[in-house]
This record gives C-alpha cells, structure tokens and sequence, in this order.
C-alpha cells in the first residue's frame, strides 16, 4: 500500500510511518521544512515538502496521486495561536480532503481530537482549537466521496505502547500512548468496514487488532 501522510514529522506521523515501512508498506509524510526530510528517509518514509497552509489543491492532489489511502496527522502544535488553529486544524484539513477527492483516493483517516466540536464553546486557544478541529470533522463527514473514519484519541502520552486499547464511539476521557494511536491508525488502513465511523480511542484492555474488528462489525 502507498499512504499519504499529512503532518509526516508530527509524533504519530513518525510512528505511524515507521510501522507502514516495517511491513513493506510505501509511506510518504508531507512536511512543511525540508530539514526534516532526513529524519523521514531514516525510518523508511519518503518525504514530500509541501506548505499545506499555502498549496493549492491540484499541488497537494499531485503529491496523493496513486495512494491506496491518505491520513491527515497535521496540527498547527500547542505553541501556536488562534490564526493557525484555523489555517492547519481547519484549513489544511478541508484542503487535504479536497486533494484526495481530485487525486481519486477514497479511504480517508483522520486524527482528531476527544471534543472537538464545531459549536464548542469558549474563547481560550483550546477552546478555538477544538472548534477548527470539529469544523474540520464535520466537513470531511459530509463528503460521500470519501470512505472516511476519524480517529479522536484521549490524552496522548509518550509512554511505551502495549497495543492494548479501547475504542469506541464514546469511551470517556482517558490516556494513551502515541505507540498506540499509531498501532490503530495502521489496523484502521487495513479494515475498509471502519468507514463511516468516528470512534474515540484511550488505553484500554483489548488487543488493537480485536478492538477494530468489533467497531468494525457494529
């Protein structure tokens, strides 16, 4: 499989990335800063750079042409304020979608956010994230163009994975390890029945390959 990766330096991305190239899969992860380039080709992903906040849709379609699947994974990152929450967690998000349509790819991931919500209330940075991210959710739910799934993880941590998850339509606030997050993105790729779906995900006690084939069943 070729996976587009939107976001290809972010911490799921490069986790993500490096379990698509561990089994012989092509991983290609946009970035922004071709001084990350390096850091992609080392785990076996080819980077693409590409300003996601500045493409146009044809520029960002030509980079997804030929995928089996793309993954939006990008975020404007904690440090960043109101302006970008809009142009990344938004923008981006709405312009990758677009891309894949016109690129003909149909099997669509998205990582979100537990909460987010278009109509979320409140003027904080996170509060206005939060409502980019949901825009971002309700936008590609609308599109039958796209066998989409979105992915909103509770808190996430850089604590060592142990492939053991719970994820669900709501499963209530919780944590979760990057390794993990990236573990389900990867399972979700492979299990075209999850589309349709938007499904919260924490630690859990099931192992991730049972845990998307249920979600996948219901």
């Amino acid at each position: 499989m070729r996976i587009v990766i939107a976001g290809g330096h972010g911490q799921i991305a490069l986790r993500l990335e490096r379990l698509l190239a561990a089994r012989g899969d092509e991983a290609v992860g946009i970035i922004r800063n071709p001084q990350q380039s390096q850091d992609l080709t080392d785990i076996g992903a080819e980077p693409a750079v590409l300003d996601l906040e500045s493409a146009s849709v044809e520029e960002t379609a030509e980079v997804l042409r030929g995928a089996d699947a793309a993954v939006f994974a990008a975020g404007a990152g904690p440090n960043s304020g109101t302006a970008r929450k809009d142009t990344v967690d938004r923008g981006a998000a709405v312009l990758f979608a677009d891309a894949a349509q016109a690129a003909g790819v149909r099997r669509y991931i998205v990582v979100s956010s537990m909460g987010a919500d278009p109509d979320h209330p409140g003027d904080e940075v996170f509060d206005v994230y939060l409502r980019a991210k949901g825009a971002a959710d309700a936008d590609v739910r609308s599109r039958s163009a796209l066998d989409w799934t979105i992915l909103r993880p509770g808190m996430l941590t850089n604590d060592a994975g142990n492939g053991q998850i719970q994820l669900a339509a709501k499963t209530g606030r919780g944590p979760i390890p990057r390794d993990d997050v990236a573990a389900t993105i990867l399972e979700l790729l492979g299990t075209p029945a999850t589309a349709g779906l938007t499904l919260e995900v924490i630690s859990g006690n099931v192992p991730v390959t049972v845990a998307v084939k249920d979600v996948a069943g219901n």
